[in-house]
Order: C-alpha cells, then sequence, then structure tokens
C-alpha cells in the first residue's frame, strides 16, 4: 500500500498487519466486503476485525512460509460465514523474522457454495447411475451423444459413452421414437412409451435443457423396466387364465343337458344372486334358440333360498322362454323360494311347475305325444 492505514482501489482485499498481527492496512474493497471503515480496523488485531469460525488461527501466518496458492478463511458474520479465500506475502528481515504480512483476496463465499452444490449434484448423479438400473444421456441440438452413462447399460450389454460423437437418430432409427427425440430437441417434456432395445424394455423420460451450439440440447434418463413387463405380462397371463377358468365353472355350476329331442334342462346348484341369473337367462335362451328346443326345465332341487330380485329374474326367465316359442318349466322349488315368489305376487298359472324332473320329462313326453297325435 502506499500510506498505512489508506484504503486502496482495486478489485482485491488487500489487508497488512506488523509482526503482531495488528492492522497497518485496510484498502477500499476490505472496508466494502467486510462493512468495517479502516478508521475502525486499522491498529486493532486482525483476529478481532475478521473473527474465524473453527480451530484455525490467524496466528499461523507467523509460521506458514510463503505459499503461491490461496488460503481459503472462514469469517464470523452475523449473516452467516463468509468465506475469505487469500494469497498471503510475509515481509522478513534479514535474519527471516516476520516484519509484516499482507493479504491479497476476495469474497469467495458464492463461488464456493456453487462449487458445493456441482459437487453434491455430482456426488447424487454419481450414486444414482452406480446403483440404480438406469442409463443417463445427453445429445446435442443435432442428436449426437455426448453423454452416456449408468448401471444398466451392463445388462444391455454396452459400454459407458460407447455411442458418444454417434447420432441417436442413427443408432435407434428402428425403435420409433425419432419424432419424440425431435420434439424433445424443440423443447417438449416427453415420457416414451416402453421400448425395447438391446434386449431390454426401456421407459425414458426426454428433458430439455437450454444448450448453445455444441452443447447438451435435450437430457435423458432410460428405465430398465424389464423385470415390471415380464411381471406384467405373468399377470395378464394369470388373469387370462382365471377368466377361462371362470368360464369353465360357469359351465359347469349351470349345465345345459339336452335331454331328449327338444328337451333342455338346466339344473342350478348353489347361491344364485342377481349376476348369476343373468348369466343362467343368457346360456339358456342361446341354448334354446341353437337347439330349437320346444322345451325347457330349470331344476332348483340344488337351490335352497333367493331373494325377491333373483325370483323376479327366474319369472322374467320363464317370459323370455315362451317368446323364443319354448314352454319354461320350474321344478325342485324349495319352501323358501315358493314363498318368495308368492311375496312377489306372481300369477304361475300358467307356468308348469312340478316337484320332481321326473315329473317334468313326463310331461314333455305326454305334450310332445298329443301335438303328434294332433
Amino acid at each position: 500500500m502506499d500510506e498505512p492505514g489508506k484504503p486502496q482501489r482495486g478489485p482485491l482485499i488487500v489487508i497488512e498487519t506488523d509482526s503482531r498481527l495488528a492492522i497497518t492496512g485496510w484498502s477500499r474493497r476490505a472496508a466494502q466486503v467486510f462493512e468495517t471503515d479502516p478508521a475502525a480496523a486499522v491498529g486493532r488485531d486482525l483476529a478481532e476485525v475478521l473473527p474465524l469460525a473453527g480451530p484455525a488461527d490467524w496466528r499461523s501466518l507467523l509460521t506458514d512460509a510463503d505459499d503461491d496458492e490461496p488460503r481459503v478463511w472462514s469469517i464470523r458474520r452475523p449473516e452467516g460465514r463468509l468465506a475469505f479465500e487469500a494469497w498471503t506475502q510475509i515481509d522478513r528481515d534479514a535474519g527471516g523474522r516476520p516484519l509484516g504480512i499482507t493479504l491479497y483476496g476476495h469474497d469467495a463465499t458464492a463461488r464456493l457454495a456453487k462449487e458445493a452444490r456441482l459437487a453434491l449434484d455430482s456426488t447424487l448423479l454419481t450414486a444414482l447411475k452406480d446403483n440404480l438400473e438406469i442409463i443417463v444421456w445427453a445429445i446435442d441440438e443435432q442428436g449426437l451423444f455426448l453423454y452416456q452413462d449408468g448401471k444398466a447399460l451392463g445388462t444391455a450389454g454396452l459400454e459407458p459413452h460407447q455411442f458418444v460423437g454417434q447420432s441417436m437418430l442413427e443408432i435407434y432409427k428402428d425403435v420409433g421414437n425419432n419424432e419424440l427425440i425431435m420434439r424433445g430437441l424443440a423443447g417438449e417434456s416427453i415420457r416414451t412409451p416402453t421400448a425395447e432395445t438391446h434386449g431390454v424394455h426401456w421407459d425414458t423420460y426426454y428433458m430439455p435443457v437450454d444448450g448453445g451450439p455444441g452443447e447438451a440440447r435435450l437430457v435423458g434418463v432410460s428405465l430398465d423396466v424389464s423385470e415390471t413387463k415380464r411381471s406384467e405380462l405373468e399377470m395378464r397371463t394369470k388373469l387370462e387364465l382365471i377368466e377361462r377358468q371362470q368360464e369353465v365353472i360357469r359351465e359347469l355350476a349351470t349345465p345345459l343337458i339336452e335331454v331328449w329331442d327338444g328337451v333342455l334342462t338346466m339344473p342350478i346348484v348353489g347361491l344364485v344372486d342377481t349376476a348369476r341369473t343373468a348369466e343362467i337367462m343368457d346360456s339358456l335362451l342361446q341354448g334354446i334358440t341353437r337347439t330349437r328346443a320346444r322345451f325347457a326345465i330349470l331344476d332348483l332341487t340344488g337351490v335352497e333360498v333367493v331373494d325377491t330380485g333373483t325370483a323376479s329374474h327366474l319369472i322374467r326367465m320363464i317370459q323370455a322362454i315362451r317368446l323364443l316359442g319354448a314352454e319354461g318349466i320350474l321344478t325342485g322349488i324349495h319352501p323358501m323360494i315358493a314363498q318368495t315368489i308368492v311375496a312377489l305376487g306372481v300369477d304361475l298359472a300358467h307356468v308348469a311347475v312340478y316337484a320332481k324332473l321326473r315329473d317334468a320329462l313326463k310331461h314333455c313326453l305326454r305334450v310332445g305325444r298329443q301335438t303328434r297325435q294332433a
């Protein structure tokens, strides 16, 4: 400095001390950054004006040799810590004893914070791509790979950065996603449908970024979803099997038997609800149409209880049978079912009702014989 205690102009913080670390010079930039005027700084101990955080001690400057590399000092401030990055120059006498120290530096708080964030970002990215079944990649505005890495590369039989410098649009043109890639390069965030390449099923996210010419314009994350895809296919196969089994069970539970020419019977067993009654009606009416049956016998011997809604369906079923030109016959009605039908007030005067299936078959034979004789 030109004069002790006189602030200097310039971008750097300049601080001078004597051999006891009492401040003898304090630049204008120092006054701006540390918000302390030269008059309030000069003559005071450096540690008093700039208290350090942690175990660091300004007095270590007296024993350190001159160093071409800067050192970062963490200064305690009311609003938080300030990172003071400074180079040190020591003035010594003929015997090598320090006569004074000059610090040249600047406020590195923002830069170091940004570097710390970038380092954390890098650590997170490394942890994700090294431990998850993903590939992280980036392409420029022409679709050329700039970056390609991730654990899932090994699953696909690829090496890290194997396609760097090559066109993604050419390598994966057969996948059919080039239009989506171009939309991504145009600034649209996209999740692609599951696609298979290199023997692996992938879900890919396209994330556009603001890069200049030759820089990243589209960043992507491709997730290996092969296991999920296999599980989905297995689940679909199982569901199809269950549906086929249920169809067989429904057919077994309500078999339609042609016991005689023109005579169908359907023995019903178990719980009968509204949904099952609808299935029974559909099966029975189709059977009547297919076989051109003259009689359709509903055997309710295996059914003990029905609700009023189901009873109504049964009566409507008899009416539907009549509309197809056949005669509907009820057999094996339990007392509880009879009470339900009576409670509905249904007139069964024109419906043939028998206690046993044998009696219903006799009725069919008798009516058939009478029809032929007529």
